[in-house]
This record gives structure tokens, C-alpha cells and sequence, in this order.
């Protein structure tokens, strides 16, 4: 049975991706513990679906789409600096998103319309956020301790307001050089 890595995200405008990217030369060079996610890379991930199977991806597109059109269209805004499970512990770096309960309602709805698939649901509440990096396990409590440093000291204004008007389901191929993301299937909201 072929697979494929998918995931459901909302994709992000080149005003915040821009953001995003100010952000990352910001805090990049301050250490080498963190693997950095290209700002182009960065979405509003709702589900990880993980290993997909090929004959799937239909039901998937409908099932997406179904729910997709059970919403319409919200604003976003991503802004502030933070870190699971704290900037004093980091292990993911991130940029909060503001929304309206809208986005909460729609990560639901999508982990409701895909655990009939055979996708477990996720188990923790939907926290919306745009990863920046992941902290190597390998890194050494001096570079945890300086990352916190810069974490804490850190200030990040408001990176933008995206309004969303639907999903995309994305496949994802893990390359030595980064991830490659494809937009499979793109879900519109329904239009008041």
C-alpha cells in the first residue's frame, strides 16, 4: 500500500510569511540548538495526518471539503513570541495566532471528519501557533539556557492579519536539504 505524509493547514499570506521571516533572521544566528523553519514552509497546521494512504486521498478531499463548508470566512492575527512547554524549558519555538472561536470550531470539525478515516484524534486541545524551529535533543543545557535568554528578551510586535477563507490538505516529502510542501486539495468556506 503506498502512503503519503499529509497534513491539513491554512496556508499563510506573503505579508506575514514576510514577518515570519524577519523574525527567523532575527533569532537564527543566535544559536545552533534549533532547527529553523523556512518562513515559505510555515503554516497554520489544524491536523497532522502522518503516514496517508494513497487510496485515501479521495475520501479525505470530500471529507475536508464537507466541513470546510460548515464555516465562513474569519480573520487572523499572528504576533508574540513563545515556546512549548515554556521559554524557560523550550522545544518548540513558535508565533502565536489570535482568531475568533471560528478556528477552534474548524480544528474540531476537521479532527471529528477525519477520525472516520482511521486518523486517531490528537488527543491535546488545538493551540494555535506557527512553529518557528524544533531545539535539537542534542543541544547542550548552556544553549537551552542562552535560547531561553534570547526567548525571554525577545519582543514581536503583531506580524499581520490573514483572512482565511479555506484549508488545504498538504502533502509533505521529507528531503535531506527540508521538508517540500504540495498543496493536494484546497477546501473553500462557504461565501455568506
Amino acid at each position: 500500500m503506498e502512503t503519503i505524509r499529509t497534513f491539513i493547514a491554512i496556508e499563510l499570506p506573503a505579508e506575514i510569511q514576510a514577518g515570519l521571516n524577519r523574525v527567523l533572521k532575527q533569532l537564527s544566528p543566535a544559536t545552533k540548538a534549533v532547527r529553523w523553519v523556512p518562513a515559505g514552509n510555515i503554516h497554520l497546521t489544524l491536523k497532522f495526518l502522518g503516514d496517508t494512504a494513497v487510496d485515501k486521498v479521495e475520501q479525505l478531499n470530500s471529507a475536508v471539503k464537507e466541513e470546510a463548508l460548515n464555516h465562513t470566512p474569519f480573520e487572523i492575527q499572528a504576533g508574540t513570541l513563545g515556546a512549548f512547554p515554556s521559554p524557560r524549558r523550550p522545544r518548540v519555538i513558535w508565533i502565536g495566532v489570535q482568531a475568533p472561536e471560528e478556528l477552534s470550531a474548524l480544528a474540531q470539525g476537521i479532527e471529528t471528519a477525519t477520525i472516520p478515516l482511521g486518523f486517531p484524534s490528537e488527543g491535546r486541545p488545538f493551540s494555535p501557533h506557527l512553529t518557528l524551529g524544533r531545539v535539537s535533543q542534542h543541544a547542550a543545557p548552556d544553549e537551552i539556557n542562552k535560547l531561553a535568554e534570547l526567548l525571554l528578551k525577545t519582543q514581536v510586535g503583531s506580524l499581520g492579519t490573514a483572512r482565511v477563507n479555506g484549508v488545504h490538505i498538504f502533502r509533505s516529502d521529507l528531503r535531506p536539504s527540508g521538508a517540500i510542501y504540495t498543496s493536494l486539495f484546497t477546501a473553500n468556506f462557504k461565501n455568506l
